[in-house]
């Protein structure tokens, strides 16, 4: 397929469209194999990248009312890296769940406990030891694994003391930061990585890709799959990590299939 190059003409179609089309622009050239990096393309994609700010701000705690519609009413739930505790408090607060919240930040594990939500403030990695096999119908641990040291281990404790785990993180494989690698040589900046390289607290960084990958090899099934893509909220397949910003999903332990591995 031929190289796009920005003619005359789409130079005229860029300036007619809004940020979020010239967006889209550079996102479906990407998809389509067809992107040639020249000088106004990458203008494009600079006019566009600020476009995502306001909707993302908007839409920071997508994943909230995701899990509020998933979680039903008096259910035990163990949420990990809690912050100040948003979630879990209207958990409680709005479906009766039986709440119990672990947070490492201090600051941020007190305002949760102000807000009436049951906190550890302690390293997740330290919590989950001392919690029984099944004990919880859902562990979340909602955009905190990219922060974790020890995500494998983490996952893996998950899985063990929660029926159903919730894992939701910024997928590295969306479109904004392939071409920020690709055109700029530098560490991407967006919406949802919205950290330079020397103060970012995510020290992991995973695509929808390598996080299905994981749970292929390891009997893990995901029973529900979301993700949001300029602004929009919607169940989520593989074959979407170009253009998902962050994905959430549900998962847990396909026990038969551990049972035959071993």
């Amino acid at each position: 397929m031929e190289k796009l190059a920005v003619s005359e003409r789409a130079e005229n179609r860029l300036d007619e469209t809004d940020r979020e089309s010239e967006g889209r622009i550079v996102r479906n050239a990407l998809l389509e194999g067809r992107l040639n990096l020249d000088a106004d393309l990458l203008n494009a994609l600079a006019r566009a990248e600020s476009e995502p700010e306001q909707s993302a701000n908007r839409n920071r705690r997508w994943q909230d009312g995701v899990i509020l519609n998933e979680i039903p009413r008096g259910a035990y739930v163990l949420d990990l890296g809690c912050g100040e505790g948003q979630l879990l408090g209207r958990l409680i607060n709005e479906m009766n769940v039986h709440g119990q919240a672990v947070e490492v930040d201090p600051e941020a594990a007190m305002a949760a406990m102000e807000h009436g939500v049951p906190v550890l403030n302690i390293d997740i990695s330290e919590a989950l030891g001392d919690f029984r096999d099944q004990s919880f119908d859902f562990v979340i641990l909602e955009s905190t694994i990219q922060t974790l040291k020890d995500p494998m281990g983490v996952l893996s404790q998950m899985l063990r003391v929660g029926k159903r785990s919730i894992v939701s993180f910024p997928n590295f494989g969306h479109w904004r930061t392939r071409v920020d690698l690709a055109a700029k040589g530098r560490m991407p900046v967006t919406p949802s990585l919205p950290y330079q390289w020397y103060d970012t607290p995510n020290i992991r960084v995973l695509t929808i890709s390598d996080f299905m990958d994981w749970c292929r090899r390891n009997a893990i099934v995901v029973t529900a799959a979301y993700g949001i893509s300029e602004g929009k909220v919607g169940p989520l397949v593989e074959a979407d990590s170009l253009i998902t910003e962050e994905a959430l999903m549900f998962i847990h332990r396909d026990e038969e299939r551990k049972a035959l591995a071993e």
